[in-house]
């Protein structure tokens, strides 16, 4: 599969702070890869390096096998950064139409205005009277205006409501179907579950876990199962505290819960002592309880 952005060992330091420690991955191409991270982690850092807008302080980034300034690698790639600026007394289709001359091969119009959203009357506003979640429209159209084969996008979803935001990520689905790679961050963990095929989880600066949404969820230490029973009892309950791995039992939404760090284990003592249950789900744990756990585990090893 062919390699998009190599990251080979980066570091950055700002005086005495260091921002990013060694990180090293590869990003391949079609890929929608996630970068969290708590406030201050080095997320924006490790992006602005991707972009050629900081210099590493050690190791090499590679974009597309290129230094990312170089102008063919400029060409490739599109950015949607936190803060928005408009050019003040051009309309919303001026100023794409300004950025789409740019590029040698710009996205076509109408595809362009599809995948944002943007209305015809939107297209005939003046930028700078665009509302907080148009201008954050714009901004993506902006992104897209070179019809780039990878884009970065830097909390993307700020701002914007709910039916926004879906048609944000159905249209980020529909480019990496293109073959585009997109890298993105967010403090919105559901947006990342949902739309990300690979994780990068940042925590004071150095790279603590890589993987699919599954794999980082998979890494979390108390799982849940839950069940309903026709014969709850105390005598009931006393038989599932005393099963081998479960540590703590409880009642939620009307269903017995039990917490445990092997649900196989568990589900097979529960059915080899034919303990009375029906209708068991497993909890596998949410993303948002990985990244607690992960990063957390990070600062005290640190």
């Amino acid at each position: 599969m062919e390699v998009i952005v190599e990251m080979n060992q980066i570091s950055k330091s700002f005086k005495e702070k260091k921002a990013v420690d060694h990180i090293s991955f590869n990003i391949h191409k079609g890929s929608i890869v996630a970068i969290l991270g708590p406030n201050g982690a080095g997320k924006t850092t490790t992006l602005s390096m991707m972009l050629g807008m900081l210099e590493p302080t050690q190791g090499t980034v590679k974009i597309f096998g290129q230094h990312p300034k170089d102008i063919k690698v400029r060409e490739k790639i599109g950015a949607m950064l936190q803060q928005v600026s408009v050019i003040d007394r051009l309309k919303v289709r001026e100023v794409i139409e300004l950025f789409r001359s740019y590029y040698p091969n710009p996205m076509e119009m109408e595809f362009l205005i599809n995948l944002t959203g943007l209305t015809p009357s939107d297209l005939n506003r003046y930028a700078e009277k665009l509302s907080g979640g148009q201008k954050r429209c714009l901004s993506f159209a902006l992104a897209l205006a070179g019809n780039p084969e990878l884009l970065f996008l830097d909390e993307p979803t700020v701002g914007l409501d709910t039916t926004a935001r879906r048609k944000f990520w159905a249209s980020i689905r529909e480019l990496s179907k293109q073959g585009k790679t997109v890298v993105f961050t967010t403090h919105y963990l559901q947006e990342a579950d949902d739309a990300a095929d690979r994780i990068l989880l940042i925590s004071q600066g150095a790279l603590v876990a890589d993987g699919t949404p599954e794999e980082i969820k998979s890494r979390i230490v108390k799982r849940s199962l839950s069940f309903l029973s026709d014969q709850d009892s105390p005598e009931f309950r006393q038989r599932l505290i005393a099963l081998p791995s479960i540590a703590e039992c409880y009642d939620k939404d009307g269903r017995i819960c039990v917490t445990t760090d092997n649900t196989d284990s568990v589900l097979a003592a529960i059915f080899t002592g034919g303990l009375p249950v029906r209708d068991v789900r497993i909890d596998q744990g949410r993303l948002d309880e990985a990244f607690e756990q992960l990063t957390q585990n990070h600062e005290e090893a640190v």
